[in-house]
C-alpha cells in the first residue's frame, strides 16, 4: 500500500433505453435524426451520457460534438484515456456519414486510425470533436476527424472507414 490518501469520489450516470431510439432512426433520413439529437427531440445514445458528450452542429457529412471531460475518465498515469478520444472520434467520423444516409439504412465502423497529438487533462475547458465525410459512397464511406481543445489546439485526428447496410 502507498501513503497517499484516497478520496472517493462518484458519479452517477443516467440514460434512456436506446432500442426505440434506434428503430425511430431507422424511419428517418440521417440528417433529421442526428439533428432530432442534437435537439434533445430524441434521447442521446448511452455512449453520450458516459462521456457527457452532446451533439452540437449538424450538417450535411459534417458533425460536431463536444464534452468536457473530467477525472472519471483518466488512466493510471493522470491524464484523460486515450480510448475517450478514440470514441469521440468514431462518433463524429460514423455521425458524419450518418447524415448522408436516406432512411433505412444504417452504418457500422470498419476501420478507424487516431492519431494523438496533445495528452488531454481533467479542468481545462470542453474538447470539439468534428467529423466530416471525405468520399461517400453507396457500400462505403471514408472521413475524417478531429478533436480540438478550447484554445484550438489540435488533440487528436482521426480517419475512418464506414460500411453501410439496411437497417432491419
Amino acid at each position: 500500500m502507498t501513503d497517499v490518501a484516497a478520496q472517493v469520489r462518484s458519479k452517477t450516470i443516467t440514460w434512456e433505453d436506446p432500442l426505440p431510439t434506434a428503430r425511430l432512426g431507422a424511419t428517418m433520413p440521417g440528417i433529421e435524426y442526428m439533428t432530432a439529437i442534437a435537439e434533445g427531440r430524441v434521447p442521446a445514445p448511452p455512449i453520450a451520457a458516459h462521456f457527457g458528450m452532446r451533439w452540437v452542429r449538424i450538417e450535411h457529412g459534417e458533425v460536431e460534438a463536444v464534452c468536457e471531460p473530467d477525472e472519471s475518465l483518466y488512466n493510471p498515469i493522470g491524464m484523460v484515456h486515450g480510448g475517450v478520444a478514440a470514441t469521440m472520434l468514431d462518433s463524429v467520423v460514423g455521425c458524419a456519414v450518418h447524415t448522408t444516409l436516406p432512411a433505412g439504412v444504417g452504418y457500422s465502423s470498419v476501420e478507424l486510425k487516431v492519431n494523438y497529438l496533445r495528452a488531454i487533462h481533467a479542468g481545462r475547458g470542453e474538447i470539439r470533436a468534428t467529423g466530416r465525410v471525405v468520399k461517400e459512397g453507396s457500400r462505403i464511406a471514408f472521413a475524417e476527424g478531429e478533436i480540438r481543445d478550447v484554445d484550438g489546439k489540435l488533440l487528436a485526428t482521426a480517419s475512418g472507414t464506414c460500411v453501410l447496410t439496411p437497417v432491419r
